[in-house]
Parts: structure tokens; C-alpha cells; sequence
């Protein structure tokens, strides 16, 4: 059997079941909204597809329930760990590519007052929820580095747009 085509798609699955064990596609959603969603989106259906591939291609294990609703729970198999690690190793990366609806709507000719004010609530509810994550991950020691990490990114990256969308407030 070879190897499937990897995507980062492909690898936040992985790196999802390494982290929390056997789960459902369902399972994996819930905790993707709670972690990895915060930086990296995936369409909803996009997890139960690419479990299927990923379980295909030997990458992970697949158990099916034999009654009731027959979920199928899926975990990291010793060839998906194996493509993970060799994946984590390497430092190389793209860029990120940037889709913000507020920029495009101020590039298109939105009013930039309205806009400043939208965009400064949900950014400060975002910081706000990412302070939350990194107190309650602080009391936690098991949390691993690069999580916390991510989240220190995200906190960052609020607290960059807060201070945008504040200076195009005063300016208009």
C-alpha cells in the first residue's frame, strides 16, 4: 500500500489523534474547535473525508461500532505516527496565507468607521477568549510547549489587528 498524498489537512488529523487519541471524525471537530481552529480551518466535512483517506492509505486505524449508530473511530496507526514525525522534523513551510474578510471589505470601499468598529469587538472577543485558553493551559503542566506557543501567536496577531483597526478608527 502506498503512501497517500499528505496535506497540512493530513497532518492536523494526525497530529489530532496523536494528541487525544482514538476519536470519532465528530469527536476530532469538537476538539479542532477548541485548539486548532483558532489558527488553522478545516470544513467540517473535510475531517470526516480525509479520516476515511487517511485510514485507506494505512495511515490510521479504523474501528467500526457493530451496533447502534456504527460510528467509526479512528486512530494513529505506526505509519501515520512514522509520517507525522518525519513531517514535525522538518522546519520548512509556506508562508500563511492571509483571508480577512475585514481587509478585503476596507480594500473593496467599505466605510472604514463602521468597519473599525465591527472589527475592534470581534477582535477584542477573540484576544479575550485566547487570554481564557492560555490562563486555564498555564494551571495545566501537561500542555505541550508549541501549544501554548500557537496560542501566544494568536494573542499576538489579536492584539496586532486591535491596534489596526484602532488607528484606522482615529483616522476617519
Amino acid at each position: 500500500m502506498s503512501t497517500p498524498r499528505l496535506s497540512e489537512t493530513s497532518y492536523a488529523v494526525l497530529g489530532l489523534l496523536e494528541q487525544c487519541g482514538p476519536a470519532t471524525p465528530y469527536q476530532l471537530k469538537q476538539i479542532a474547535q477548541e485548539s486548532i481552529f483558532h489558527f488553522w480551518s478545516i470544513p467540517h466535512t473535510q475531517l470526516y473525508t480525509e479520516c476515511a483517506r487517511l485510514a485507506q492509505g494505512g495511515l490510521l486505524d479504523e474501528q467500526q461500532e457493530q451496533h447502534g449508530r456504527r460510528r467509526r473511530v479512528f486512530s494513529l496507526a505506526a505509519s501515520g505516527r512514522r509520517e507525522l514525525e518525519l513531517w514535525r522534523a522538518d522546519p520548512r513551510t509556506d508562508i500563511y496565507e492571509l483571508r480577512d474578510p475585514g481587509l478585503l471589505k476596507l480594500f473593496c470601499g467599505a466605510d472604514p468607521a463602521a468597519l473599525a468598529d465591527q472589527q475592534l469587538r470581534l477582535h477584542e472577543a477573540r484576544l479575550a477568549r485566547y487570554e481564557e485558553i492560555l490562563g486555564a493551559s498555564s494551571a495545566e503542566p501537561s500542555v505541550p510547549v508549541g501549544m501554548r506557543l500557537s496560542l501566544e501567536a494568536g494573542i499576538g496577531h489579536a492584539r496586532e489587528y486591535i491596534r489596526f483597526w484602532s488607528g484606522v478608527r482615529e483616522k476617519v
